[in-house]
């Protein structure tokens, strides 16, 4: 019917086959050109943006050499030993300087950084930040800290990248609600940290910055996708940062890297000037620290009024010191497997003897089964996540990593793997995450102790974990505390 509605509308015209061959081949040709600009386009872009974080770095060096030789007192080794409480009173009652920590920690994470590949740029308005943080009225919760960020996060006047040639050259216009919460609370952001790719990919590699490694071996991945926070962190280059999370990019660089790191609860912190490539999932904003006790400090400084106000999506809830430093007993949900990934034996034990530990101090464990893990996955994860075929990650695209193609393919055909093509990428970890899914709720955990999604990696990466499960949990869980 359509077709014959064309025809009429369309005048008539005969073509010569010779005339429609000049045409195809020459549209061919014209796509391939454009094609290959585009691709040249991307490139120099790539080039342009490693020349610009090779002449920040050099700027950063430089602030530190000078420091170093107006202040030859500061103690550098005992500034990095100090845990990030014990960190902050000492700069809140004077004795450390806001100067001699930052340049400390500049200086450190210039070294870890030529050692794993974890720095993507330096944030030059530190410096001035310093002044702005020693006129404060108040003294923030974090006073003085320098922290790092994941390159998604945004920051004004730096681009976010995600690994991606696409956002080259597009400098944020302001800072994230992140940021501006961390500065009023006196903290100094000072360096951007590596990505995988797209945000999805559990290694720590893209085009543009190269491979990110993990400082405990360098034969092995800091985890993804903020393996830039991990590696900085567990090199001793960063008392805090800030990663990003939907499907363990917190969590999965904590356990590689003996870390402790916090998903918070779906908008419990603002999701706003984040990169997060519109995917429709809830991703969060958290932080990555060498102990539970930096994890609490940072969300009782993160969870304030400026947050609320800055973001009025974020429910004004503060943080809960009752429940934390508290000995009621909680009530805490459990699973050793959830039918759907396959789980090794140490993921099971990890799991009863965290439980076993809960119960000894007193808390109620309940076993409990996941609903529907198989729809979750096949039907609202895999095909929500790539329902477009990839193209807003260009992950389907010659300018990827290399190693998320892979990474994708493999992970498009789980769980079943080719024999011999695998091997398991990811040790799984024990962790304590709280849920807000209406089903769940009904039950009243307070807490759920889960073990993490299992994933798949090729052989050839070598993607073998490194280091102790850690559990981010209240201190008065367990008399361990965050004990391995």
């Amino acid at each position: 019917m359509i077709p014959e509605k064309m025809r009429q509308l369309l005048p008539e015209v005969e073509l010569d086959p010779s005339v429609i061959s000049v045409l195809l081949c020459s549209s061919t040709v014209a796509f391939l050109v454009l094609k290959w600009i585009v691709k040249k386009l991307v490139e120099q872009r790539m080039r342009e943006a490693r020349r610009n974080r090779v002449r920040a770095l050099g700027q950063m060096e430089e602030a530190v050499q000078q420091f170093k030789q107006e202040n030859p007192e500061v103690q550098a080794s005992l500034i990095l030993s100090l845990p990030l409480v014990e960190l902050v009173k000492k700069l809140k009652e004077g004795s450390l300087s806001p100067e001699s920590v930052l340049y400390t920690y500049m200086d450190k994470a210039l070294e870890v950084n030529q050692d794993v590949n974890c720095v993507t740029d330096f944030i030059q308005e530190c410096v001035h930040l310093l002044q702005e943080v020693r006129t404060q009225k108040e003294k923030g919760l974090l006073y003085g800290v320098p922290v790092s960020i994941k390159d998604p996060i945004g920051y004004e006047g730096h681009v976010s990248t995600c690994g991606l040639g696409q956002y080259l050259g597009y400098p944020e216009q302001e800072d994230s609600v992140l940021v501006k919460v961390l500065k009023k609370q006196g903290a100094i952001p000072f360096v951007k940290t590596n990505i995988s790719q797209c945000l999805i990919n559990y290694d720590c590699s893209n085009l543009i910055f190269g491979q990110t490694v993990n400082p405990l071996n360098h034969q092995k991945s800091p985890g993804g996708s903020s393996g830039g926070e991990g590696a900085l962190i567990a090199g001793g280059g960063s008392v805090l940062g800030f990663g990003t999370d939907i499907g363990g990019s917190i969590r999965l660089p904590s356990s590689f890297c003996g870390l402790c790191g916090l998903k918070p609860t779906g908008n419990r912190l603002s999701n706003c000037q984040w990169l997060h490539l519109g995917l429709r999932f809830t991703g969060m904003v958290g932080p990555m620290a060498r102990d539970v006790d930096s994890l609490a400090l940072c969300m009782r400084a993160l969870l304030c009024d400026d947050m609320f106000r800055l973001d009025p999506t974020v429910p004004p809830l503060p943080f809960n010191e009752e429940v934390y430093s508290g000995s009621t007993p909680l009530r805490i949900g459990y699973y050793d497997t959830d039918g759907y990934f396959l789980l090794p034996p140490c993921m099971r034990r990890a799991v009863h003897e965290t439980r076993t530990l809960l119960q000894e101090a007193g808390h109620m464990l309940i076993p409990f089964i996941p609903p529907r893990i198989d729809y979750v996955m096949n039907e609202l994860f895999m095909k929500g996540l790539f329902a477009d075929g990839g193209a807003v990650g260009l992950v389907l695209k010659p300018e990827s990593d290399p190693g998320l193609s892979v990474q994708c393919r493999h992970t498009l055909r789980l769980p079943v793997a080719e024999e011999g093509s695998t091997e398991l990428g990811i040790r799984p970890s024990a962790g304590l995450l709280g849920f807000s899914h209406r089903a769940w709720g009904r039950i009243s955990f307070p807490l759920l102790l889960e073990p993490h999604l299992l994933f798949w990696a090729p052989a050839a990466t070598g993607l073998v974990p490194l280091g102790q499960f850690l559990l981010g949990i209240p201190r008065h869980l367990s008399r361990q505390g965050a004990s391995p």
